[in-house]
């Protein structure tokens, strides 16, 4: 059963504003910044995040983000390689507004203060990632890209005087008398007027909680991407598409067979400027297996790598880039080359030892091209939203860029949006509150999505998951606390992933069945879209037009 809200005390403080936006990434800053501006004056927006406002998944991106850019590059091309990467399950128009939409967008975040690494000329320095055939990706700090993009809006945000709130973990949306979102409930952990429960009171609700890797043991994300923003809309009978395509990265720091929780990622750039994949003899076997060989797109390195490491009997692969040279690493890569000597290695005289981890949602929350879900009043944006520009698998740093795209698409929606809607009504009544989740079960989960529902899915460990999974649900928590809010959230997202990865029975971008290893257009051309009705999840297929 899935809770139709957690269990929480009564709000015992209130704000009230226009549009609330729950994140504090790309998407969540460029929203609340577009938003401020085209609905000027204070207290318009709010802006509310789990931990710290630089603390999430957007400081970790390492590569870059992706637009058409460069001389004899185009939209038209972008809009190809990114069709090609999700497997016949993106949406065209969706794909479209980003590639075109992009390239303003970037140069807007530049006259934000975003700044990016360039040639000697001072043209942008544009590197190239899997599955793209150009030249394509700008960078900042050699890679450091996420880092200098949430300095960059942080400081915008704070030049705009938009309120925010931290330490908040969003609960449950609120809504109105006609089922409208009208805001949501959150605690916030700290001390002053605004600890415990609370309520933010909108007329515009805009989910960007980030990701969900950790569902699984293993993740390049963030302790904070416990899939909340996923289990909020489920609970609030919002429609969620896609879960099954979990991308995993193909080139994950390996620290050992028992390591867990964020790892280091390896950035796909470091492929892009010319390091190669190798197994355990030394052996570049992604040739052959794809006209790309390490450039391919992520879901078929990810498997290559998987399927080297079964036929060896090994526990992870090597990426060597010792032919790049000291000033390279120094140069285009200082915080991984920082971070590997950390860890004992020096990849400007050793491979570095990688392994795919769970890293980027291509599904979740449904949403038209100008971000509104299926519940009127709430939008999406970011990793957290289904736009469709994804489809099966995400194109390398395609990421960011929807960030900003769309981020400034549900500024301009909301602004309209709220022209149109009725005045706020009174809230309605709240559903009965489910059971909590003892916190212990965040832990069991994490290893049944690993062991079944990982980089490698067949019937026999799904089916092994639905089941370990409905046991772990019965152990409930008597008290309400953080710990409990998070593993409910994890437990809910687990199960809608788990049950949509069994009902695809084909492999397809990021989702490989074993036993079924073939793409199927004739029977899966089409989405898996999940929702929660009457507290249990129902998966329905729907197949594309």
């Amino acid at each position: 059963m899935i809770p139709r809200r957690l269990r929480a005390p009564e709000p015992g403080w209130s704000v009230d504003t226009e549009v609330v936006v729950v994140g504090s990434g790309i998407a969540g800053l460029v929203t609340a910044l577009a938003v401020a501006e085209r609905l000027p004056g204070a207290g318009r927006v709010l802006l509310v995040t789990k931990a710290l406002l630089e603390a999430g998944s957007t400081r970790w991106a390492q590569g870059g983000i992706a637009a058409a850019l460069a001389p004899g590059d185009s939209p038209e091309q972008h809009l190809a390689d990114t069709l090609t990467a999700g497997v016949g399950l993106c949406d065209e128009t969706a794909v479209r507004a980003l590639v075109t939409e992009g390239p303003d967008a970037v140069r807007r975040l530049i006259d934000r203060g975003a700044c990016f690494d360039r040639e000697d000329d001072g043209t942008l320095a544009l590197t190239r990632e899997g599955g793209h055939r150009r030249r394509r990706i700008a960078h900042a700090g050699g890679d450091a890209t996420g880092a200098e993009i949430s300095r960059a809006l942080l400081a915008a945000r704070k030049q705009a005087g938009i309120e925010a709130i931290e330490h908040a973990l969003v609960l449950d949306l609120l809504r109105d008398e006609t089922g409208r979102a009208a805001g949501v409930t959150l605690h916030v952990m700290g001390e002053g007027r605004r600890d415990g429960v609370g309520a933010v009171r909108a007329r515009a609700v805009v989910l960007a909680t980030g990701g969900l890797g950790q569902v699984f043991s293993a993740t390049t994300n963030p302790e904070v991407s416990t899939g909340d923003g996923v289990a909020l809309a489920l609970r609030a009978g919002a429609a969620v598409t896609d879960l099954e395509f979990v991308q995993f990265h193909p080139t994950v720091l390996w620290l050992g067979p028992d390591a867990g929780g964020q790892q280091p990622l390896i950035s796909e750039a470091v492929r892009g400027e010319g390091a190669h994949l190798v197994d355990a003899r030394g052996e570049r076997f992604m040739l052959g297996r794809h006209e790309l060989a390490e450039l391919a797109p992520r879901d078929v390195v990810a498997k290559g790598i998987m399927s080297r490491m079964r036929e060896l009997g090994t526990s992870h692969v090597f990426l060597d880039g010792r032919h790049l040279g000291a000033a390279t690493w120094e140069r285009r890569f200082p915080t991984i080359l920082a971070t590997c000597r950390d860890h004992g290695i020096d990849p400007v005289t050793e491979p570095i030892p990688v392994v795919p981890a769970a890293h980027y949602a291509s599904g979740g929350v449904r949403t038209d091209a100008w971000g509104r879900t299926s519940v009127p009043g709430l939008y999406a944006c970011g990793e957290v939203a289904c736009t469709g520009v994804h489809g099966a698998n995400r194109l390398a740093s395609n990421s960011l860029l929807e960030g900003l795209v769309f981020g400034e698409r549900i500024a301009a929606a909301i602004a309209g949006d709220l022209d149109a809607a009725p005045p706020a009504g009174r809230i309605g009544g709240a559903d009965e509150p489910g059971g909590l989740l003892d916190p212990q079960v965040r832990g069991r989960v994490q290893r049944v999505m690993t062991a079944h529902v990982g980089v490698l899915r067949n019937a026999e460990g799904l089916r092994a998951a639905e089941r370990e999974l409905a046991a772990l649900g019965e152990r409930t928590s008597r008290e309400p606390c953080l710990e409990a809010w998070e593993a409910t959230n994890v437990h809910t997202v687990a199960t809608a992933i788990t049950a949509a990865a069994r009902r695809r029975t084909e492999t397809r971008g990021s989702h490989w069945r074993e036993d079924h290893p073939d793409r199927d257009d004739a029977a899966w051309l089409g989405h898996l879209v999940t929702r929660s009705v009457g507290g249990r999840l129902t998966t329905e297929y729907e197949p594309l037009r």
